[in-house]
């Protein structure tokens, strides 16, 4: 009897070994078929990001975008950020088609009312999204010693047709009897336009403004002629001081020279007047059929505060960056 009772003790010790390894067995394999599993997902949500961001548009939002561009592709090496600058307008053409048209379009003014109507009749939802803040920047040659000061009523009076500006001393008796040649960016650019519509109050310019479609080509003119004097946003000065000075304008206050520190559309900016936001607007249809678009949009607004004031631009506030990001993130 004591015989059979050691049996089934040592039968019981058995098989309770046989059932704990049996569910370490069991445990193993779930762990390690969930490991596979989640190591799979992880590998799926890493090479998801693929294909190709469509950019183009503003001149002046072009250096923020190709910093931006750069930076992403740097961290998602299977996506292709391509940004082009066609300028504002002609980048709104491209952005606003039916099919294939760009994901982004930059912008350094806002949507025009008939814009956004060709954007409903083709069924286009766009989002505007501001990036920066850029100061109209006025630029005249190194050898120029004279015009280093102006007033805000100076300066714009040079590009009115109606201004009755043609030679410096017309300014300031003191100043060289000599020929003003002023230049800018064509209609093509929202800059132009900016300058047009806001600064010049939709008066025309002097017949002898020469407009341009590059800004480097402005840069250039006005680096070997010391009668120039062109406008263009902070940035494109901000790169070429080593071939230009900036005009310090005077809004009633003393002259202000143009800055990131004094770009910016509070009270306190002393170089408001003369202070715009530059866009960039989304393709919200592409957004979500896109993970990439979406993906490079979120980043662009997440470090757009770093890389504004990397390329010449006032970055926006906290608040208007985190409005942008709490947008996007509801497209997930």
């Amino acid at each position: 009897m004591a015989m059979k009772s050691f049996k089934s003790l040592v039968l019981l010790l058995v098989m309770g070994i046989l059932v704990v390894f049996a569910a370490a067995c069991g445990n193993g394999a779930s762990t390690e078929e969930e490991s596979n599993t989640g190591s799979g997902d992880s590998n799926e949500e890493e090479t998801a990001l693929e294909g190709s961001v469509v950019i183009d548009g503003s001149g002046t939002v072009y250096p923020f975008m190709a910093k931006m561009a750069e930076n992403y592709m740097t961290e998602n090496e299977e996506v292709s950020v391509e940004v082009s600058r066609a300028g504002t307008s002609a980048g709104f053409e491209k952005f606003l088609v039916a099919e294939n048209g760009t994901d982004f379009n930059d912008a350094s003014r806002e949507i025009k009312d008939e814009e956004a109507a060709k954007a409903d009749e083709l069924g286009i939802e766009y989002k505007e999204f501001q990036v920066a803040l850029d100061g109209l920047t006025f630029v005249i040659n190194k050898e120029n010693d004279w015009a280093t000061e102006m007033t805000q009523e100076e300066v714009v009076k040079i590009f009115l047709a109606e201004g009755g500006v043609t030679k410096w001393s017309d300014i300031n008796p003191e100043w060289p009897a000599e020929e003003i040649k002023p230049m800018g960016p064509n209609e093509n650019h929202g800059t132009n336009e900016f300058m047009f519509e806001t600064i010049m109050e939709e008066k025309d310019f002097v017949d002898s403004v020469n407009l341009q479609q590059e800004y480097s080509t402005l840069v250039d003119l006005v680096s070997k002629d010391k009668n120039a004097i062109a406008f263009f946003g902070y940035g494109y000065y901000d790169s070429n001081k080593d071939k230009l000075n900036a005009v310090n304008v005077d809004f009633g206050n003393g002259p202000v020279a143009p800055s990131l520190d004094t770009i910016g559309l509070d009270d306190a900016a002393a170089y408001k007047p003369f202070t715009r936001p530059v866009f960039t607007y989304l393709n919200v249809g592409m957004a979500k059929e896109k993970p990439q678009v979406l993906d490079y949009a979120i980043y662009a607004m997440e470090n757009a505060q770093t890389v504004a004031s990397e390329t010449g631009f006032a970055p926006l506030k906290d608040e208007v960056i985190q409005e942008s990001i709490s947008f996007l993130e509801e497209l997930k």
